[in-house]
């Protein structure tokens, strides 16, 4: 019996070390490799800025422009790449590519993990009324304001139309869409951030 108690007691505390591994894995190997990808990105951004590349031209996997939240602190920065899969994500915050590009008319949404791969967008629940989320491509500078958040369900996909929860209507206004997971460590729901273009700032030649 005491032979057999040791090796329950030892088994246990072998799997116990190995969950604590893996959940060390997912919050921090995971974030390095985004943050490696997030270099690779902005390079990549860089380069097309001096070449002057066209939003519309931008393939899957590719980085499309630079997201900046303020209220999320002076150093948040993640360059968004095209595509919303999963490789694409673990990259960083994905742009859904039928939805509008940045500062057009319609919606521009973006998805972004909450607990792994760097989790950019984590702390979007502390958002508020009027706080700033601004995006930055080769072309323009556009600053969107935030108005207001949203918990929905997975299969609540009227967030992505065009006039965001308004499915059919026709969009006359420039709204960006921040989606994650909710709540954390899980994908029962969904967290909606909402907003609505504030200014453009077209970029100096």
């Amino acid at each position: 019996m005491r032979a057999m108690l040791r090796a329950v007691g030892e088994t246990s505390i072998t799997a116990g070390l190995i969950l604590m591994l893996f959940c060390a894995y997912l919050l921090w190997g995971t974030g390095a490799y985004t943050q490696q990808q997030q270099l690779l990105l902005q390079s990549e951004l860089a380069a097309d800025r001096a070449a002057r590349e066209r939003l519309s031209a931008v393939r899957p996997g590719e980085a499309l422009a630079v997201l900046r939240i303020p209220a999320l602190g002076r150093d948040y920065e993640y360059a968004i790449v095209e595509g919303v899969g999963t490789a694409h994500l673990k990259r960083g915050p994905g742009h859904y590519p039928d939805s509008a590009l940045p500062g057009q008319v319609g919606n521009f949404v973006l998805s972004g993990h909450r607990t792994t791969y760097a989790a950019p967008f984590n702390e979007i629940d502390e958002l508020e009324r009027e706080d700033e989320i601004v995006v930055e491509t080769r072309e323009a500078r556009y600053t969107y304001r935030v108005t207001s958040q949203d918990i929905v369900r997975p299969d609540e996909v009227d967030v992505l139309a065009p006039v965001p929860g308004k499915p059919g209507i026709r969009p006359v206004r420039a709204f960006i869409t921040l989606t994650t997971c909710h709540p954390e460590y899980s994908a029962a729901e969904r967290l909606i951030v909402y907003g609505v273009l504030k200014e453009s700032e077209p970029r100096e030649e």
